[in-house]
């Protein structure tokens, strides 16, 4: 009679030291050092560069973020757009959303979406976008954030705008996306974005990490910031996309060139290597580490004696 499912797992579990082929070596997925050894090599058999699969593995299984960092691209090409519409499996919105709801959308759920002008129903982000000029209705949306009218325009004046000839903007999940993303754009806690930003300096030995915040547009303004001046960022939501953006968890935005992500998550893997953890609170321990009371010298696990004069 066959064995019960029941039944074979006890014999398993009974026998911890039975050789079982597998396909996927799921010990070496919880080594942090095999683990990025491993993904390194992929990187060594593809030109030294990572994947997109590679970096969106690494950053879940290293940061353990949770959600797919989204790619982010503007087309201003007819060809370009015609190409993703022919070759890729995407969705448009039924009706107008606001661009942070784009984004949430692909980091969630894996959608590839394509928004076009008359499919983004926030203001905030046609301005930036180019879709829009500086009009009353936009200084309107400022004011309970200034002082007053004058101080409102000012502010939005300082926003970075893409050129006109816009024609659409694709979002997508990292490691499916049918083009070069422009930026990526990622959610985190505060910690997983301060590895990424500290990470990001030493690859592209660059000091300090200049964050830049305004007082709304966190998304779509930051990816276009991003865009236009090629350097990461690192800011807070705003309060629309706080409301209107699917934030789950107070998370904040980190926002990187297309080919920024690569170099930093290369870097984050050979630190790993070298120090055995991607963990900056407890420098060689898997990502957080023991990240309480650092110092307390009550707070400590040590081998057994007779374990210590084993070695």
């Amino acid at each position: 009679m066959p064995i019960e499912r029941k039944e074979r797992m006890s014999l398993a579990q009974s026998i911890p030291e039975l050789e079982v082929s597998k396909s996927i070596d799921t010990g070496k997925y919880l080594d942090d050092v095999a683990l990025a050894e491993a993904i390194l090599d992929n990187a060594e058999q593809n030109g030294d560069v990572l994947s997109s699969a590679d970096i969106v593995f690494s950053l879940r299984n290293f940061l353990k973020m949770k959600y797919y960092p989204v790619a982010i691209k503007y087309f201003f090409s007819e060809d370009e757009l015609a190409d993703f519409k022919n070759s890729a499996d995407y969705k448009t919105g039924l009706r107008p959303y606001t661009f942070c709801h784009y984004v949430a959308a692909s980091r969630q759920r894996g959608d590839i979406l394509l928004g076009t002008q008359d499919k983004v129903g926030c203001s905030n982000a046609k301005y930036v976008m180019g879709w829009k000029g500086l009009d009353e209705a936009e200084i309107k949306s400022h004011l309970k954030y200034t002082k007053d009218r004058a101080q409102a325009e000012r502010f939005i004046k300082t926003k970075k705008q893409l050129p006109e000839g816009l024609l659409a903007f694709a979002t997508a999940p990292l490691h499916k996306a049918p083009y070069r993303p422009d930026v990526v754009h990622g959610i985190s806690d505060v910690l997983q974005a301060y590895h990424l930003g500290n990470d990001w300096c030493a690859a592209h030995d660059s000091h300090p990490f200049n964050m830049t915040m305004t007082m709304n547009s966190s998304i779509c303004h930051g990816c276009v910031r991003c865009h236009l001046v090629n350097v990461p960022n690192i800011t807070p939501m705003c309060s629309s996309s706080k409301t209107a953006g699917k934030t789950e968890q107070s998370e904040i935005n980190w926002v990187w060139p297309g080919d920024h992500l690569e170099p930093t998550v290369h870097w984050m893997l050979e630190r790993i290597v070298r120090d055995g953890g991607a963990s900056f609170p407890r420098t060689g321990e898997t990502y957080p580490g023991f990240d309480i009371c650092k110092l307390c010298n009550f707070l400590v696990f040590t081998k057994p004696m007779e374990k210590r004069a084993n070695k």
